[in-house]
């Protein structure tokens, strides 16, 4: 069965995928789209006005820069995890 998302979804997903500097497969998974479905909506609404108002313009930014150092974080947090794990279980 095929799943159905919402215009506004779509609209995100492509706004996300053309501002946050993220690659488009890394935007697809982290939705939970395939990349080729991200290419057909980038290209279908491409056109298409998804501009944001100007004074949420930099909100947006620092929102997608947030999201980013986030991941980052948790990403370097679970190396840090892993290594910990690692070390505790050697004897010396």
């Amino acid at each position: 069965m095929a799943v159905t998302h919402t215009e506004e979804f779509r609209r995100e997903a492509v706004r996300i995928a053309l501002s946050s500097g993220l690659s488009r497969t890394r935007v697809a998974a982290d939705l939970g789209i395939g990349k080729s479905t991200l290419g057909h909506w980038i290209s279908q609404y491409r056109t298409a006005d998804l501009s944001v108002p100007e004074p949420q313009a930099d909100l947006v930014r620092e929102n997608e820069r947030l999201r980013l150092e986030n991941r980052v974080l948790r990403e370097e947090r679970e190396i840090l995890k892993k290594a910990t794990q690692f070390f505790a279980s050697q004897k010396i």
